[in-house]
């Protein structure tokens, strides 16, 4: 599963620049890290817990992730982020990197985002040419979100993945966050009330 999952999500911010002093090279920022936990339900299957941690310096991005392109695989990325916009904001984040453990591949993928006022678009997906599970795969976790006030974002959830068993070559459903400070913490529901039925939990922390 993706679990940034906006989770995750989107990377964590930058910091914010330091003012420039005359004949001085302007200071670096500093770097900003996020870690996120994935506990993950699966009705009838195999319950398991995914991780991402990112680290951001200006456009570089660093990733690493646990039990996400399937349970018992680890990967690692680098990425470089894209931004701008006024009324309409968007950040794309290319990654590329590998898996290894239970799908062993290189791996190149984007993290996207898109936001109007109140509302948001989140696209995460990977493409993993050969694995250990058998043919290429892609997978992929989008967000359609709105704050109605600063601290919840509720929005429908949809993702693509092979980290457990299910019939539905795409899974669907609703999710809502909360953020307090530099935590955050949500749950997403996949296939509502179905038989293959997956609630995901999250935790997050910025700093």
């Amino acid at each position: 599963m993706l679990a940034v999952m906006c989770a995750v999500l989107a990377p964590a911010a930058h910091a914010a620049d330091e003012p420039a002093i005359a004949g001085a090279a302007p200071a670096a920022r500093a770097w900003s890290f996020g870690i996120t936990a994935y506990p993950t339900a699966v009705r009838g299957g195999e319950d398991y817990t995914s991780v991402i941690a990112v680290a951001d310096h200006d456009a570089l991005h660093l990733e690493a992730r646990y039990n996400y392109e399937s349970v018992g695989a680890r990967s690692a990325y680098a990425g470089w982020t894209f931004k701008g916009g006024d009324v309409f904001t968007w950040q794309a984040t290319p990654i590329v990197g590998g898996a290894w453990g239970t799908t062993q591949s290189f791996v190149a993928g984007v993290e996207a985002s898109l936001a109007w006022r109140t509302l948001d678009l989140y696209v995460e997906a990977e493409h993993v040419p050969t694995s250990s599970q058998g043919d290429a795969y892609l997978y992929a976790w989008s967000e359609v979100g709105w704050r109605p006030v600063e601290w919840l974002r509720v929005g429908i959830v949809g993702q693509r993945t092979r980290a457990y068993g299910n019939d539905r070559t795409i899974q669907r459903g609703p999710f809502a966050q909360v953020t307090v400070g530099a935590f955050s913490i949500g749950v997403y529901g996949f296939n509502p009330g179905g038989d293959d039925q997956v609630i995901t939990g999250m935790i997050g922390v910025k700093f």
